[in-house]
């Protein structure tokens, strides 16, 4: 059975489900053994078949749903290599920490996006990704999406995102039309090339992660009216700055650093004046190598979004001043006069100054020498070597988060699309995870404070709020205890007192600040709220918050001057000095935000940290959220470990069981009623199962209509699919996947695609009868369009013809007049001067001479008497009839040059012969007349096969024609 149906089943089963709840929160709640007894039975009944644990793909299919049976479901797939695991309407993925080939391949994206119902594949991420996508298309209305990705440091988030990321470039880009094909992957490649410059300026290698974010951010992926990807834009959150110049103990700075040091060429090098063998105080850890020390991908990554070549060196050589300022160190021995530098430091100041493109003399002064205004003189005063140190840290850290907030803008004015080419969005937001170091400070506080906010957004959204409108439309519901943090929200940013507050507070005092005292502000003012305790044996003032996720103690000390975070303005005035012009324009561009300026009204580290956050909550809120629970399953980031302790503390502190329970009882969809009827209100019209409804007008028609029509309309999909011999299902069963409520209609997913089958399967037929009808007409209109066209051209072609016919006999007339008449003329023209051999019997022949008997004469086979035969130059001529054999002998020399000038024969010594056969050679009579140069040529004849052609090969003369004649 699929997954899909399974989940559906689960969830159709409503009041057995709520039922269900209800026994175990009343087991839960007793305090008689017995049923504690009998809970315990179940549990044990349950995980009694541990080979089958690993199968159950969706956690409220487990009965029953307690912290150890989810946990020991959790673990067998883990231990069979399956990561992701449906927990309703939550997908918890457990991190493997190690590659998993074909996992995210190509193939398995294209697969979860081409089918029909992804939930019956396994459960994925790419699941999650391809139901937003299609709520975006519209299969209820379109809203705009939002993948919520939470979880501890180290859980996986970022790899999660990333994947989401690619899987929907690689959706829109799919199914792209050829003109815009090239547009579409361009966005696709910037936005993803986003991802590697984000993370090389905005993660770090820290305990609990190789890649942690040290920032949020929130991509908005913006999709046009067809769904296709035409741009993004990225907002981000808190970076922590401050590790550009302190790193907690085994932990390593920014990534961009480390690449810049194992990546760079030796030219680089030389440009950035770093040598290989040059240590940097900033750089702890540099012997370690992370995945993601890769210089070359941030550099192409560069290239693809459009930094140019000079671009890029200006940043790196700003990254190498600041590395170069951390090797500066300061001594002190008079505290009226500025610290002393010793040479090294000097030659990190020169360097840092060169590479920064600022003055060496007056980057030393900044650093050592503070200025005071007093009206309008300004007063120099030595800095002592605290503050040194500090002003050396704040011009690193100032520097830094310019260049990274330039790096964001510059990377949103590349992949933004305009507000008129995209309509939805899908949002994809990764914060760091929760935080619990040894020493916590103001970063921890405000990661650890986003991540509540994150939780409290599940609690209203799903656990709260979802129980609550059940309540309200009516629903018998059991409510599901959950864990709220509402009461830590309240003591960090609650009004009129809180954390923040206190803090903001005691910044803008223009005085130091002092811990002990304000840790005993913090004990005055918020001692009522149970979030919060302190420990009064220990040493170091601090004060500790119980988080959803645990307990964290923060360390005061340096907290207040971190959230004024304040920027020397001489310090502003050098880096706009800058010959550097990336540096020179990002200073330039802020001028008229320069701390300065603001005097006591400055904007808190807390104060703007805050703001940001509201308004991203103020996003997701207008947004449908989907969740993703990144889970770490060991501490150690070891690959294919499972630690128990480790898991069930995450899976409590995001409330799973809960979620699960609420889940597993209750229904996942809701719609108002007008949407409803709008969308499903044709099944009820054209389906063939008579349901009495009528036309019904949404717009008009009050809640009590639109609700009897939207029960009307369930019976018939019910009463259809009841009739479905396939499906053997009690109509009680049926009855408990859906609900309709005061105001909307409460669905279960199997519920829903039912709907959605018949909807499908309606519009279907009603596409197949538009298409026949307008099939049929073309065809009618097309067959139409042949006959006339069959008309018109046989009235064309027969008149052609005609015409035709009528050129041709008045052809044939004048070709057959011209004929005869010719063939007339040939005739009486042969008659006249053929010599016949009758004419030879006929005439009286004179008596020849002996010497031209001998000589020029020739025997006819049917006259006695040789025929005289004239030599040269009288002619020469032959004549019988056709039936008649004319051989000819000659001797002598003037009757052989006679014969073979006339009849062309080949010249040979000896005897000479010529057998002449009407029948063989179809040479019947010679015609010559002497009368110079001889030309040949032949032509019809009515002579009797004296059509053939002479060879004009030899040049015959002595003749001036030679006529063949054909008999007819």
């Amino acid at each position: 059975m699929s997954s899909a149906d399974n989940r559906g089943n689960v969830g159709a089963g409503h009041r057995n489900g709520g039922a269900t709840v209800r026994r175990f929160v009343q087991k839960v709640r007793s305090p008689h053994p017995s049923l504690n007894d009998s809970l315990e039975g179940e549990v044990q009944a349950f995980l009694i078949d541990e080979d089958q644990l690993h199968t159950y793909d969706d956690l409220t299919k487990v009965n029953p749903v307690t912290p150890t049976t989810v946990l020991k479901c959790l673990q067998a797939r883990y231990s069979v290599k399956v990561f992701y695991t449906h927990a309703g309407c939550t997908l918890v993925a457990l991190n493997p920490f190690q590659p998993i080939p074909d996992l995210y391949s190509l193939d398995v994206m294209k697969e979860y996006h081409c089918a029909p119902q992804p939930q019956e594949f396994k459960p994925h991420i790419f699941i999650v990704a391809e139901e937003a996508y299609r709520n975006i298309q519209g299969q209820l209305e379109p809203v705009n999406q939002s993948l919520v990705v939470s979880g501890e440091s180290g859980a996986g988030k970022t790899w999660t995102s990333r994947c989401l990321m690619k899987y929907y470039a690689t959706v829109a880009a799919s199914s792209s039309v050829l003109k815009s094909q090239d547009t579409v992957e361009r966005i696709e490649r910037r936005v993803l090339d986003s991802n590697p410059i984000m993370e090389a300026f905005g993660n770090a290698c820290t305990l609990r992660n190789n890649n942690s974010s040290r920032f949020g951010k929130y991509i908005q992926l913006q999709l046009d009216r067809c769904q296709l990807l035409v741009g993004a834009s990225v907002q981000t959150y808190l970076l922590e700055k401050t590790r550009v110049s302190c790193q907690p103990a085994n932990e390593r700075n920014f990534h961009i650093f480390y690449q810049m040091m194992k990546g760079a060429t030796g030219e680089q090098r030389k440009e950035w004046k770093m040598p290989r063998d040059q240590c940097f105080v900033w750089l702890p850890n540099s012997e370690k190598t992370v995945e993601e020390d890769c210089f070359h991908e941030t550099v192409e990554a560069m290239v693809h979004l459009g930094i140019n070549a000079e671009r890029q060196r200006q940043i790196f050589r700003i990254l190498a001043g600041i590395l170069q300022l951390g090797n500066v160190n300061f001594s002190s021995l008079d505290e009226s006069q500025p610290c002393n530098l010793d040479e090294q430091s000097k030659d990190f100041v020169q360097r840092a100054a060169e590479l920064l493109c600022v003055p060496a003399e007056e980057l030393q002064t900044c650093l050592r020498v503070r200025t005071l205004k007093a009206g309008k003189q300004s007063v120099f005063k030595p800095c002592s070597k605290a503050e040194c140190s500090m002003r050396r840290d704040c011009l690193a850290k100032v520097t830094y988060a310019q260049l990274f907030e330039w790096l964001v803008t510059f990377i949103n004015n590349s992949i933004c699309a305009n507000k008129s080419t995209w309509c939805n969005f899908i949002g994809v937001l990764d914060v760091y995870g929760f935080e619990c170091f040894h020493i916590n400070n103001l970063e921890q506080l405000c990661i650890n404070y986003a991540n509540e906010k994150l939780q409290q957004h599940f609690v209203a959204h799903y656990l709260r709020a979802q129980q609550e409108e059940y309540v309200s439309e009516g629903l018998e519901w059991s409510f599901v205890k959950y864990q709220d943090n509402q009461s830590c929200l309240d003591l960090i940013e609650g009004s009129p007192v809180s954390v923040f507050s206190l803090l903001n507070e005691e910044s803008r005092l223009n005085r130091a600040s002092d811990a002990k005292m304000f840790r005993i502000r913090l004990e005055k003012e918020l001692c009522e709220n149970a979030s919060i305790s302190w420990d009064k044996f220990s040493k170091e003032p601090h004060f500790t918050v119980a988080h959803y996720a645990g307990r964290v103690n923060y360390q005061i000390q340096g907290m207040v001057e971190k959230n004024k975070d304040p920027v020397p303005p001489e310090l502003i005035n050098l880096l706009q000095k800058s010959d550097n012009p990336l540096l020179h324009q990002i200073f330039t561009d802020k001028e008229t935000e320069n701390p300065a300026t603001k005097g006591l009204s400055k904007v808190t580290v807390v104060s703007k940290f805050k703001n940001s956050l509201e308004s991203l909550m103020r996003i997701l809120h207008t947004t449908t959220p989907h969740y993703t629970r990144c889970i770490k399953p060991n501490p150690d980031c070891k690959p294919l470990t499972f630690k128990k302790e480790e898991v069930i503390m995450q899976l409590e502190a995001c409330g799973i069981v809960e979620t699960i329970h609420i889940s597993a009882a209750g229904f996942p969809i809701r719609i108002p009623f007008k949407g409803f009827m709008q969308r499903y209100g044709l099944i009820a019209k054209y389906s063939n199962v008579k349901s009495g409804s009528q036309c019904v007008d949404v717009e008009a028609d009050g809640i009590d209509v639109l609700r009897q029509e939207v029960e009307k309309l369930l019976r018939v999909v019910l009463r259809h699919k009841a009739l479905d011999p396939s499906h053997n299902l009690d109509s009680e069963k049926y009855n408990s996947w859906v609900h309709c409520g005061r105001t909307k209609v409460f669905l279960t997913q199997l519920m829903l695609d039912l709907l959605e089958d018949q909807r499908k399967k309606i519009r279907s037929r009603c596409a197949f009868s538009i298409q026949c009808c307008w099939l049929r007409y073309r065809r009618r209109r097309r067959r139409a369009r042949q006959q006339s066209a069959a008309l018109i051209q046989a009235a064309v072609r027969s008149w052609l013809v005609r015409r035709q016919v009528q050129r041709w006999n008045r052809a044939a007339s004048v070709i057959q007049s011209t004929w005869k008449k010719w063939r007339a003329l040939l005739k009486s023209l042969a008659e006249a001067e053929l010599d016949d051999a009758k004419d030879l019997m006929e005439n009286d022949m004179p008596a020849l001479n002996p010497v031209i008997r001998e000589r020029g004469s020739v025997q006819l086979s049917n006259i006695q008497e040789p025929v005289t035969v004239r030599g040269w130059p009288m002619g020469l001529a032959l004549a019988s009839a056709p039936s008649i054999t004319v051989s000819l002998t000659a001797r002598g020399f003037q009757k052989m040059m006679s014969v073979m000038a006339s009849l062309n024969l080949p010249s040979r010594r000896g005897m000479y012969k010529v057998e002449t056969n009407q029948y063989t050679q179809g040479l019947a009579s010679i015609r010559a007349q002497p009368k110079g140069s001889v030309k040949l040529h032949c032509q019809r004849s009515p002579l009797l096969y004296a059509d053939r052609q002479p060879d004009m090969k030899s040049d015959v003369t002595g003749f001036n024609e030679i006529l063949l004649e054909k008999t007819l």
